[in-house]
């Protein structure tokens, strides 16, 4: 079957004018996301909660600066192996069983993390298979969508949406319901929920083969093509071969680096510290060393570059800038999976009764129900149009839905059921979601309006955003002192203000890689891309653990004023380079 014949195939079964298909890797990103952020938020709090022999509720008692440790050299990961993940799809084995072999593998890692209360080891195993599955999982599921509709492009912009959407969807449950079920039954119920949900978000996708056909199955290569003279210049411009001295700086940088992100959390628990024998009085060994990878990883970069001819170097100088200013956007905005989780716990009054308790009640339910009513509609809308094709995959979602509306049901009738209650510290991490879905529509009219800025002022205009925010915590934090908390105002205008700053950063930058790289390079330069996330992944981990000392030797304002002043001085500095940016673009916008 031709990918024409396959693309039409597939639009004969349409849901709100797309393929139902679409909908089918909708749901299956969701049940992913539900179980990857409803662990993720999760993490921080156990591995700080404190230890209570016996109890459903202790935690491993570590400091911030501990647990951030271990979460940055996780994150950092998750955004590696992808690059691996997606070489070993593309190479032996096709999107599609990449993405089955994924869920199967972040599943057990899931089940795994539940069973931590028999050993420790569950644990470290649980976070290794939810590294190596998401390497699998997270490059092929985009991939699969973008073979849906390569031969309607016009299509693609909406589909995107609608699979982002998804994205949020499980996000949002996965946060509220996973930590609700975690802060008032225990950790182990909370991490076994995101594993339920990966399972049958797995079977469901694996059942809907009849409906996908060949999408994202291996390709034969065609060497017979005959190329247009185009692609032929393009082939000559970017012949830049690995030398032997490529090899070994890459080498190299990868063995300190992998290095450094392990002995990170084994060092600062005691175990043991690999490069202690470099410390100095100024400088920890493994910083010292840290800082020689970065050195050499730059020097690998540029060497490379300069190799190119003046436009494509200057496009991937580009490329290269954009991905420094992005590293400050997400060290300051993932403080939300560290720093700002303890922040909801220990110093924001959560306590609420009376008229407060039933105005939030009722919020939380408009939150929760309407949300779900319409992602119900979708999937009735789409088990109408596939019901004779894939009837279990169809089903398995139904079950799904099923055990979501339980859920939801048994947690706000538990909360309108009390007179005093509290909220849950992962309550505060589904804002993020709410707000994109929310909002995404209207800032991204602003790209298709006459007041669609630049790259560069849109990166300083998300960096302010993101400064104000802790702005706003910083001055909350003043009138915190012992005893006495801030109101949940300011954590809520936190959220807002740092998602205004995701929509105006987050969903451009891959565009201007894929605008700017020639298409022979793009994997190069999307490895580059993610390297860069990766680092600042682990940068923002270390930074906001040290939350807590930080407020021992200063105060909490310290803390949050000094993540106001590093992405607003990023801001600055990148508005000030758009003329050299547009001149390194050559006319790309």
């Amino acid at each position: 079957m031709s990918a024409e014949t396959a693309n039409s195939d597939l639009f004969k079964s349409k849901v709100l004018g797309h393929p139902a298909g679409l909908f089918v890797l909708f749901f299956t990103e969701m049940w992913e996301r539900f179980s990857f952020y409803g662990m993720r938020v999760l993490l921080i709090q156990f591995l700080t909660a404190k230890v209570i022999f016996g109890d459903a509720f202790s935690g491993w008692g570590w400091s911030a600066e501990q647990a951030g440790a271990l979460y940055g050299t996780y994150a950092m990961l998750l955004y590696l192996t992808p690059i691996l993940g997606g070489v070993i799809a593309d190479k032996y084995i096709g999107s599609r069983w990449a993405v089955i072999v994924g869920a199967i593998i972040m599943t057990l890692g899931h089940a795994s993390m539940a069973a931590e209360g028999i050993s420790k080891l569950w644990f470290f195993v649980g976070l290794a298979c939810l590294v190596i599955g998401t390497g699998f999982f997270k490059p092929n599921m985009p991939s699969i969508l973008g073979e849906m509709y390569k031969t309607l492009p016009d299509k693609k912009d909406g589909a995107y949406t609608i699979f982002y959407m998804g994205v949020n969807s499980g996000a949002f449950f996965g946060m509220m319901l996973c930590g609700y079920l975690a802060e008032t039954q225990g950790w182990h119920f909370g991490f076994g929920l995101a594993g339920i949900f990966m399972l049958l978000g797995t079977i469901q996708f694996w059942l809907a083969k009849p409906l996908l056909g060949e999408l994202g199955e291996l390709k034969k290569v065609d060497n017979t093509v005959v190329k247009t003279p185009e692609q032929l210049k393009e082939d000559e411009d970017t012949k830049n071969p690995y030398t032997l001295v490529d090899y070994i700086l890459i080498g190299i940088v990868s063995i300190i680096g992998l290095l450094y992100a392990f002995n990170d959390p084994l060092s600062k628990n005691g175990v043991f510290d690999l490069f202690a024998p470099l410390d100095t009085a100024f400088l920890r060994g493994q910083n010292l060393m840290a800082v020689i990878a970065l050195i050499t990883f730059l020097y690998l970069v540029i060497s490379r570059i300069l190799r190119y001819g003046k436009i494509i170097r200057d496009r991937m100088f580009a490329v290269i800038l954009l991905a420094f200013f992005l590293m400050f956007f997400f060290m300051s905005f993932e403080q939300g999976a560290t720093s700002l989780v303890l922040v909801a716990r220990d110093y924001v009054d959560r306590s609420l009764e009376g008229t407060a308790l039933m105005a939030f009640n009722i919020i939380n339910t408009c939150l929760t129900i309407i949300p779900l009513l319409i992602i119900s509609w979708v999937l009735i809308k789409l088990a109408k149009v596939t019901w004779s094709k894939i009837a279990m995959s169809n089903i398995i979602l139904f079950v799904c839905f099923a055990g979501i509306w339980a859920m939801a049901i048994y947690m706000l009738n538990a909360e309108f059921n009390k007179e005093v209650s509290e909220i849950t510290v992962s309550w505060f991490s589904i804002l993020n979601s709410f707000f994109i879905i929310s909002l995404a529509s209207t800032v991204s009219k602003l790209w298709d309006s006459k007041y669609n800025p630049s790259a560069a002022f849109k990166y300083g205009i998300g960096l302010i955003f993101v400064a104000i925010g802790f702005l706003i915590l910083g001055l909350g934090s003043m009138g915190a002192t012992d005893g006495v908390k801030m109101s949940i105002i300011f954590l809520i205008l936190t959220y807002l203000f740092h998602t205004l700053g995701e929509l105006f950063i987050s969903p451009v930058g891959l565009s201007y890689v894929s605008k700017l790289v020639p298409g022979k390079m793009l994997a190069f330069m999307f490895g580059m891309w993610y390297l860069a996330l990766a680092i600042a992944q682990k940068f923002a981990a270390i930074l906001g653990g040290q939350i807590e000392n930080i407020k021992e030797e200063y105060s909490l304002s310290h803390f949050f004023f000094l993540f106001t002043l590093i992405p607003f001085a990023a801001a600055i500095l990148v508005m000030l380079v758009n003329p050299l940016l547009k001149k390194l673009m050559h006319g790309v916008r």
